[in-house]
C-alpha cells in the first residue's frame, strides 16, 4: 500500500468515528476500573465495527444489504435503543421506594454487554458505511484485498 492510501484510510476512519469516541467514553465510564465490563465494551466495539466494514464491503461489491426503501429507517435503531434504555431507567426509578436507593443502584450498574455495544456501534455507523461504500467501490475488488 502506498502512504497516500494509508493516509486516506486513517483520515476516513478518524472523521467518521468522532461520535463513537463519545459513546465509548460513556461505556468506559460505566465500566470504570472493572476488567470484565471493560473487555465487553472493547469486544462489542470491535464486533460492531467488523459489521460496519462487512456491510461496507458487501455494499461496495453491489450485493445490496437492504431494499432501498428500508435504508431511511436505519436511523430508527439508535433511537429505539435510547428509548428502551430511558424506559428501563424510568421504570426502575419509579419502582424503588425512595430516590436515595435509586441513585445508589444507578451508580452500581455495570457496562452494557458485548452485543449491546456492537448493536449501538453498528447502528451509529451509518456515516461510516456512507463514506466507506463509495471509497471501496472505486477501489474495486482487487483494491479491497491488498
Amino acid at each position: 500500500m502506498t502512504s497516500g492510501v494509508i493516509a486516506q484510510a486513517a483520515g476516513l476512519f478518524a472523521v467518521t468515528n468522532v461520535d463513537d469516541i463519545v459513546l465509548l467514553a460513556l461505556y468506559f465510564g460505566q465500566a470504570a476500573g472493572q476488567r470484565g465490563p471493560t473487555l465487553r465494551v472493547v469486544s462489542g466495539q470491535y464486533l460492531g465495527f467488523a459489521g460496519i466494514l462487512g456491510a461496507s464491503v458487501v455494499g461496495a461489491l453491489g450485493a445490496g444489504l437492504l431494499p432501498e426503501s428500508a435504508i431511511p429507517y436505519l436511523g430508527l435503531l439508535p433511537l429505539a435503543l435510547g428509548l428502551r434504555a430511558g424506559w428501563r431507567t424510568w421504570r426502575e426509578r419509579h419502582n424503588t421506594q425512595d430516590d436515595k436507593e435509586w441513585h445508589k443502584d444507578a451508580t452500581d450498574r455495570s457496562a452494557p454487554g458485548v452485543l449491546a455495544v456492537a448493536a449501538v456501534t453498528f447502528a451509529n455507523g451509518g456515516d461510516n458505511i456512507g463514506v466507506y461504500v463509495p471509497v471501496f467501490a472505486t477501489t474495486g475488488p482487487g483494491g479491497l484485498t491488498t
